[in-house]
C-alpha cells in the first residue's frame, strides 16, 4: 500500500489546536460578512468558505451554536446542516462543475479536525488531476483563484436561495 502524506496540512492543525478563539464563532462575530467569507446564513447554521481549502471551491457547514459533539446535536440543526450540504453540492455544481465531491466530518483531533469544538461538515468539489506533487514536493497547493473570487462567484447563487427563504 502507498502512502500519500500532507506535510503543508500540519501547521495549521498545530496552531487550530492551539487556538483560543473559535474560527467559526469569531466568523459569525463580524458584521461583514464578505471578509468573514460566510456566504449564507441559514436558521441553524451558516455555510463558509474554508481558509485553508483542499480545492477551489471548498466549503464548510457549521452551526451557529458551539458544538463538538454531532451525535447529541438537535435534531434541527441537523436537518439543516444535510439541506445545507445538498444546497451546497447544487450550487458548486452549477459554478465550477465538478466531476465529484468528498463531504464529511472530521470529528477530534485524531480523525483530521482542524476545530474540534465546532463540528462542521466538509464539501470539497473534485475534478480528475486535482492532486498533484506540487503539496508533496513543493509544500504548495495550486489553486484556479484567491478566496476573495471564490466568495465574488458563490455569493449571487447563495443570495438568491436567501431570496427564495424570505418569501
Amino acid at each position: 500500500m502507498r502512502y500519500c502524506t500532507a506535510p503543508w496540512r500540519l501547521a495549521y492543525v498545530q496552531k487550530a489546536l492551539k487556538m483560543k478563539n473559535c474560527v467559526f464563532c469569531q466568523a459569525l462575530k463580524k458584521k461583514d460578512d464578505r471578509e468573514s467569507l460566510i456566504l449564507y446564513r441559514g436558521r441553524h447554521n451558516f455555510v463558509i468558505i474554508n481558509r485553508f481549502p483542499y480545492t477551489t471551491g471548498h466549503l464548510m457547514v457549521a452551526p451557529y451554536r458551539h458544538l463538538a459533539s454531532f451525535e447529541t446535536a438537535p435534531r434541527e440543526i441537523v436537518a439543516e446542516a444535510t439541506e445545507l450540504v445538498q444546497l451546497a453540492i447544487r450550487i458548486l455544481k452549477k459554478s465550477y462543475r465538478p466531476h465529484g465531491f468528498n463531504v464529511g466530518l472530521n470529528l477530534g483531533q485524531p480523525a483530521g479536525a482542524g476545530v474540534t469544538g465546532h463540528f462542521h461538515l466538509h464539501i470539497v468539489p473534485r475534478w480528475p488531476g486535482d492532486s498533484n506533487f506540487m503539496p508533496i514536493i513543493g509544500q504548495t497547493r495550486v489553486f484556479c483563484e484567491d478566496l476573495k473570487a471564490t466568495y465574488n462567484r458563490l455569493k449571487p447563487y447563495f443570495a438568491r436561495e436567501e431570496k427564495k427563504q424570505e418569501k
